[in-house]
């Protein structure tokens, strides 16, 4: 995936005048051994210019750590701190922060070689607060060399969505299709967050689309795709007119990302898109998606969007669907009951007409649409890949703004059951624990579009960090709640 951000984090150990220096120095050699010991020294960097006690010093580190290129921050107390030069460290830093501490190591050495930085942390935080700077702070951010270690490992899908986001831009092409508002949702909230789009009409795509015509790289783009489809491949004719679609995309991220360094893409697909280009675009889309350009389907720009910070946690291909269908009560009872610890109304099925890449699909085959070949002929529908998604752990998580540019989110950890969908499209049988819960008081309550992104892991704990990061009220960041913990809209007599 070149589409993604490299995260290099510059590690600054900070120190109160009035304590010893070498706590933190000690301190941060010791953490950064066992950072290297675990997970190598790819991704970090030790500031070895100084030890942070003055505003002098907070500048000095600032100039050493963007000359070696590093583009998030792991400030480190070693002992209690300095609160105004380590938090205007943050500050002017270009990129996320991270604010950690050491908790002391012997109760031999409480005297001469006590830190205090478990007190430091508060007045840290305090002055992050005065100053209105965004920083991460791990859920317990005080521990030993090696905990401290795990927790900058931890920061680093976090780091790395957020570097995505300062650097992204989207791009879309045409208005939503005709009743689908549910895609629509305002782009101011875009440009909240550092992103920068660029909205195209879909004739200026099928304008370009035709300027390749007889493309050259035409053939060996066919090629690529007839390896990677194999016997799935149900259509051949067509594969001419989807790699010259895909190199159109290609190249028209070459040419307007401009001084962006990454992209997503929200794509039209129907109703006048199959009449025009004579196929649908769901396989070249899984195929961006698995280089690392995600393509939402419908114009879902913050469909897109959602897509694109999962894949900066994951680095891994995600995919965008619908939630779509209950499970029929005799495929839970045949496949699913007292196999899996899920209740009927956990399962639901998740489709997409064939934007998920091939890597997460059972087995595949690139056919027609077959909801769009209803009402047209079926040889402008072809270019649709189908197939079960691969089961194992998932995520189901949106970004989203509301009506009124308000910034919204939900997480919901689960799994793809390994149960045969019998159906068509990309699809897979999902399970989430508590879904008809989170169904009602989120995806409902909270008037979420129907679209959603899925990570391939449980990436819940990053995701979380990264909403909370980019300003998602806490009341507004939304997961699928247990039973002992009712959600506020909840019949509590029902």
């Amino acid at each position: 995936m070149n589409n993604l951000p490299q995260v290099k984090v510059g590690i600054v150990a900070v120190s109160r005048d009035c304590f010893p220096e070498s706590l933190s120095v000690n301190r941060r050699k010791a953490l950064v051994k066992a950072y290297a010991d675990k997970y190598g020294m790819e991704g970090i960097y030790e500031c070895p210019v100084c030890i942070v006690e003055s505003e002098i010093h907070m500048v000095q580190a600032l100039e050493d750590i963007k000359k070696e290129g590093c583009n998030a921050l792991c400030v480190y107390l070693g002992n209690f701190g300095p609160e105004i030069s380590e938090t205007l460290l943050a500050k002017h830093f270009d990129g996320p922060s991270m604010f950690i501490a050491a908790a002391e190591e012997t109760q031999n050495d409480l005297v001469g070689g006590r830190g205090d930085a478990y007190c430091g942390m508060l007045n840290a935080s305090y002055n992050l607060k005065l100053r209105n700077i965004k920083a991460y702070i791990p859920e317990y951010p005080v521990g030993t060399a090696e905990e401290c270690a795990d927790m900058i490992h931890e920061f680093m899908p976090i780091a790395r969505a957020i570097v995505g986001l300062n650097d992204l831009k989207i791009i879309s092409f045409g208005p939503r299709p005709l009743n689908f508002l549910a895609c629509n949702a305002p782009i101011k909230q875009l440009y909240n967050l550092g992103v920068e789009i660029e909205e195209n009409s879909e004739l200026d795509l099928f304008e370009a689309f035709k300027k390749h015509d007889g493309d050259e790289r035409i053939p060996a783009k066919v090629k690529e795709m007839e390896d990677e489809l194999g016997k799935g491949n149900m259509k051949p004719e067509v594969l001419p007119k989807l790699a010259q679609y895909e190199l159109t995309l290609l190249d028209w991220v070459e040419s307007h990302k401009g001084y962006r360094k990454y992209v997503a893409i929200a794509g039209k697909c129907w109703p006048a898109f199959q009449t025009q280009f004579g196929f649908v675009p769901c396989y070249v889309n899984s195929r961006l998606t698995g280089m690392g350009i995600p393509v939402s389907c419908e114009v879902d720009i913050y469909g897109c969007l959602s897509e694109f910070i999962g894949t900066c946690v994951s680095q891994d291909a995600v995919t965008l669907l619908d939630i779509n269908n209950t499970v029929p009560a005799d495929m839970y009872n045949e496949s699913i009951k007292d196999k899996f610890h899920y209740t009927h109304n956990d399962t639901f099925m998740g489709f997409h007409c064939g934007n998920t890449n091939t890597k997460k699909l059972s087995s595949c085959s690139m056919k027609y649409q077959m909801i769009m070949a209803r009402t047209l002929p079926e040889e402008v529908t072809q270019g649709t890949l189908e197939g079960d998604i691969i089961p194992g752990d998932i995520t189901f998580y949106r970004l989203q703004s509301t009506a009124d540019c308000k910034l919204r989110a939900y997480i919901a950890q689960g799994e793809i059951l390994p149960v045969a969908t019998k159906s068509f499209g990309g699809i897979g049988v999902f399970a989430i624990p508590e879904m008809q819960r989170f169904y009602r008081h989120v995806l409902l309550e909270k008037n979420y579009p129907h679209h959603g992104a899925v990570a391939f892991g449980h990436f819940g704990k990053a995701l979380f960090e990264v909403f909370k990061y980019i300003g998602v009220p806490v009341e507004d960041l939304n997961y699928n709640q247990p039973k002992s913990l009712p959600y506020p809209t909840e019949n509590p007599f029902a």
